[in-house]
């Protein structure tokens, strides 16, 4: 009795062992290949002086990479339902090193045209993200995926990373070299991840037809509830992350660091915020902590709108809507995930 007892409870903790472990890595991971993503973003003031670039081309070439981040999340995903993300994690980050060379090829050749091309396929860096979120559930119970997942979310802080450091290692190491670096902290990252990553004992291989279980999901009305959220929340979140530095240099007129410095900031806050939109939705639930911070968002937007003064009233107004997003996003997840 008690041999089957202790069986029983091997059995039942089994699951849990190495949790800690893999939910850092993933959110290591996730970390840097978002910095990656984001690596044309707080450049884009550079670019735009280099390549006088109209405001809808600066907004273009921002956006491509986010687009191609978001949307290969679907192939992404179902790749990782069948492979699993101790396989997804090194392969997708060793798939994005060419393109962050390339990257920055077109910025020295100085082809608008090529920084597109490229930047679209630097996109692949950002469906980390579908990789991540059914790795780290899988090592959690259900009660306890607010907080992993609002963990995980954390590796956003790869936009502030990109934010505040990308500017300053173009300074101090050259634009190229910056590039490099960036490859080499990809490759050192794939190897982390390969070496020290488990996929949870709960995990099963789904080698069913893509097709069918995409359309079947689509066919749902949560699927599409749930994408609307995710789109705002989250989408927000990217869409500052990654345009504020052009918009803080053509709104405010700063300078290309003292825009990345601002917008990791904003970044920083809403990383921190996210792991906390978790918990919370893990105790009062992820509806009331959506309903919260869109309301929240919304105000605050219309605020910026205004285009209020430096420091005081616009620098409130960008942290806390961050706050707000970063709350929506651990809250939208933690829905997701249940």
């Amino acid at each position: 009795m008690s041999a089957s007892t202790t069986a029983a409870s091997t059995t039942t903790a089994a699951p849990l062992t190495g949790q800690t472990r893999n939910l850092a890595l993933a959110t290591f991971a996730f970390a840097v290949t978002f910095w990656a993503w984001n690596l044309i973003g707080p450049l884009g003031v550079r670019y735009t002086q280099q390549l006088e670039l109209s405001g809808s081309q600066k907004a273009l070439l921002v956006a491509t990479p986010v687009l191609v981040g978001s949307l290969g999340r679907i192939p992404v995903g179902a790749l990782t339902d069948r492979f699993g993300g101790r396989l997804m994690f090194p392969a997708l980050t060793l798939l994005s090193v060419p393109f962050v060379l390339l990257v920055a090829l077109a910025g020295n050749v100085k082809s608008f045209a090529l920084l597109l091309l490229f930047g679209f396929l630097l996109g692949i860096a950002g469906t980390t993200f579908a990789v991540g979120i059914p790795f780290v559930n899988a090592w959690f119970a259900p009660a306890r995926r607010g907080f992993a997942t609002g963990v995980f979310g954390a590796g956003m802080g790869g936009t502030a990373l990109s934010a505040f450091f990308t500017p300053r290692f173009v300074t101090w190491f050259g634009y190229t070299a910056t590039h490099a670096i960036m490859a080499l902290a990809l490759v050192a990252t794939a190897a982390i991840c390969w070496f020290g990553m488990r996929n949870s004992p709960t995990w099963k291989s789904n080698t069913d037809p893509v097709v069918p279980k995409l359309t079947a999901a689509l066919r749902l009305p949560v699927t599409w509830r749930m994408s609307f959220l995710y789109a705002v929340a989250f989408g927000g979140f990217v869409a500052f992350s990654t345009y504020l530095p052009t918009y803080l240099k053509d709104i405010y007129s700063f300078d290309l660091t003292a825009a990345g410095t601002r917008t990791a900031g904003f970044a920083i806050a809403a990383v921190v915020a996210r792991p906390l939109g978790g918990i919370l939705s893990d105790r009062i639930g992820p509806r009331s902590v959506l309903a919260i911070s869109l309301a929240g968002t919304a105000a605050l937007a219309v605020v910026l709108a205004l285009r209020p003064p430096l420091e005081l009233p616009a620098g409130i107004a960008f942290v806390a809507i961050a706050i707000f997003l970063g709350h929506g996003t651990g809250g939208v997840i933690a829905w997701d995930a249940r």
